[in-house]
């Protein structure tokens, strides 16, 4: 089998382990890495036996799909050059910052036929992946994702950052039209959101409570989802997953009627799981896990939940404003 030519478009923080993910894959050449810092790009070509780039305008003709790992204002142009000249693209996320640029991308990547997949990882985590077939309705749903200020993320808000992770499992969960988001959030350390809470209902009745920030002293990556016959209680970060339910089958009895069990999960590695799933899909090409409408579909409750957080601000500004 001819081996499918790659690129990696960004090779800071993200982009430098989709580098190593490629130079690891033998169905794959890993044409170059192209980076605005040319230091930076030749480190890690060496690193990774390649060619370094400082235009990557200069792959065009090189490569038969790319990771693009810039930061997020340019994730439209970049993507843009590429998917124009049928080149298959894996997106980190999110998509874009605004809905018109994803909708542009997404009718671009149709049009030239490109598998177009965005960068949501958690979607491969194994502890995610061992749910499929356990969740029926389920009716309230609670995430935590909090994590020390990383300087790397400083040019976006917290839910563009984080949340987003979360935001778009949480989508692939319910299969219900959102009816309201009530937010809130507030700058910290930076000049955006560094912390951010949303209530999201859905039209089916679920409720999901999200909470971001980056600003804690410790990491924590967790979701619970209740249902009316079990509750699940996964950890991203160590893939593990606890269930409650009235089933006393295999499981420890927790308090009379309900019974729990750790459920024992091969771990893996979410992004090598992520560019794995989208070398098959540039080979066969079907749709990805999370295509360019799925990513659209977390950018614009992502973008709810910001507007709804900055009107809440300006709120209470003409408040505190006519109380002096």
């Amino acid at each position: 089998m001819k081996k499918l030519r790659v690129g990696v478009i960004g090779v800071g923080y993200f982009g430098q382990f989709h580098a190593e993910k490629y130079h690891r894959m033998d169905e794959v050449e890993l044409v170059g890495v192209a980076d605005i810092n040319p230091t930076r790009s030749r480190k890690i070509a060496r690193g990774f036996n390649t060619n370094a780039y400082y235009n990557y305008e200069d792959l065009y003709d090189k490569v038969d799909a790319v990771s693009i790992a810039v930061p997020t204002p340019i994730h439209y142009h970049v993507t843009k050059d590429f998917v124009s000249r049928g080149i298959d693209v894996l997106l980190e996320k999110p998509i874009t910052n605004t809905l018109r640029h994803a909708d542009e991308l997404i009718e671009i990547a149709e049009k030239r036929q490109c598998v177009f997949q965005v960068g949501h990882q958690e979607r491969f985590n194994a502890a995610i992946m061992a749910l499929e077939g356990s969740l029926i309705d389920p009716m309230f749903i609670e995430s935590h994702r909090l994590s020390p200020f990383l300087q790397r993320a400083a040019g976006v808000d917290v839910v563009l950052d984080l949340m987003i992770h979360d935001i778009q499992v949480i989508l692939s969960m319910v299969d219900s039209s959102i009816q309201s988001i009530q937010a809130v959030g507030v700058p910290i350390v930076s000049p955006y959101l560094d912390i951010a809470n949303a209530r999201i209902e859905f039209e089916n009745g679920c409720i999901a409570n999200v909470t971001a920030s980056r600003v804690s002293k410790e990491k924590m990556r967790k979701i619970r989802i209740f249902q009316s016959t079990a509750y699940f209680s996964i950890d991203f970060v160590s893939q593990k997953i606890t269930v409650l339910s009235k089933d006393s089958k295999g499981r420890k009895p927790l308090f009379p009627g309900v019974f729990a069990e750790d459920i024992e999960i091969a771990k893996n590695d979410p992004l090598e799981l992520e560019i794995k799933s989208f070398v098959e899909r540039v080979r066969d090409r079907k749709l990805p896990l999370v295509s360019g409408l799925d990513g659209k579909k977390a950018l614009e409750v992502a973008l709810r939940i910001t507007d709804q957080i900055q009107r809440n601000i300006e709120k209470r500004k003409k408040f505190n404003g006519f109380m002096v």
